[in-house]
C-alpha cells in the first residue's frame, strides 16, 4: 500500500482507481468494462509470498526470461537450500557453480551475489527501503550492477503493491499496448511511457487489465 493510503478499504481504493482510468483513457474503459470482476492480483496467486529480497531475486532471476522459465529456475535454486529461496547470507555462503547449474547465468549469478553483500554489510537496508517513495527505491536498487529499472518496477508490485507504477520496457506490455491501442507498430518504451502518462497515479492498475487482455488470435492462412 502507498503511503497516503492509511484508513481507505482495498475495495474502494480499487473502485476509485477503476474510475480514474475509465475517465482518463478509452481504451482502459473498454477493458474495464469488458471485465468487471477481475482481481488484479490474481495472478498473484499463482506466485509464492514475496518481501523486497524475494521479489528482487525472482526478477533478476526472470531477466529476458518467461515466467514459467523463471518460476522452474527458481524451484532447482530453492531445492539447493531446503525447498526455500536463500537468505542473502545464505546466497553469499552458496557456490556460485551450484547457482549457474540451477539455471542462472553467471551474470546473474553475480548481480545476486552483488545485491546479497549489500544487504549483509548494511549499504542496503530493505525494511528501511520499502517505506522509501518508488523513485528513491529505485535510485538505490539501480545501483547495483545488473539490477535496473524494470528489474526494481516488477519488485516494487510484487512485494510492495505499489499502485503507480509502470514497466515501458517490458515486452509483454509492449505488445499487450500495441494490441489494445490497435498500433500498426510494436511502441518503443517512451511511447508506452507518454501513453501511460494518463493512468497515473494508478499505473499498477492499467498494466494489469493490459497484460491480461486477451489477444486476437493471428489470421490464418489458408493453404495454397
Amino acid at each position: 500500500m502507498d503511503r497516503g493510503d492509511a484508513g481507505v478499504r482495498p475495495g474502494d481504493r480499487l473502485r476509485d482507481a477503476r474510475a480514474h482510468l475509465r475517465r482518463a483513457d478509452p481504451v482502459l474503459a473498454r477493458l474495464i468494462d469488458a471485465r468487471p470482476d477481475f482481481d488484479p492480483r490474481g495472478w498473484l496467486a499463482e506466485l509464492p509470498a514475496m518481501d523486497l529480497y524475494g521479489a528482487l531475486v525472482f526478477q533478476v532471476a526472470g531477466q529476458q526470461l518467461s515466467v514459467a522459465s523463471t518460476r522452474r529456475t527458481l524451484a532447482r535454486i530453492e531445492a539447493l537450500f531446503g525447498g526455500h529461496l536463500p537468505s542473502a547470507a545464505g546466497l553469499l555462503r552458496a557456490d556460485p557453480a551450484e547457482l549457474r547449474r540451477a539455471g542462472l547465468s553467471g551474470r546473474k549469478v553475480a548481480t545476486l551475489r552483488d545485491l546479497a553483500q549489500r544487504l549483509t554489510d548494511g549499504r542496503l537496508d530493505l525494511r528501511m527501503l520499502s517505506g522509501l517513495p518508488d523513485e528513491e527505491i529505485t535510485a538505490q536498487l539501480t545501483a547495483v550492477p545488473g539490477i535496473g529499472p524494470w528489474t526494481v518496477q516488477g519488485a516494487l508490485i510484487l512485494a510492495l503493491d505499489r499502485a503507480d507504477v509502470v514497466l515501458p520496457g517490458d515486452l509483454a506490455l509492449r505488445k499487450a499496448v500495441q494490441s489494445a491501442y490497435q498500433l500498426d507498430h510494436l511502441p518503443l518504451p517512451a511511447q508506452v511511457t507518454a501513453i501511460a502518462e494518463a493512468w497515473r497515479p494508478y499505473r499498477s492498475l492499467a498494466t494489469s487489465y493490459l497484460f491480461s487482455a486477451p489477444r486476437p488470435a493471428p489470421p490464418v492462412t489458408p493453404d495454397p
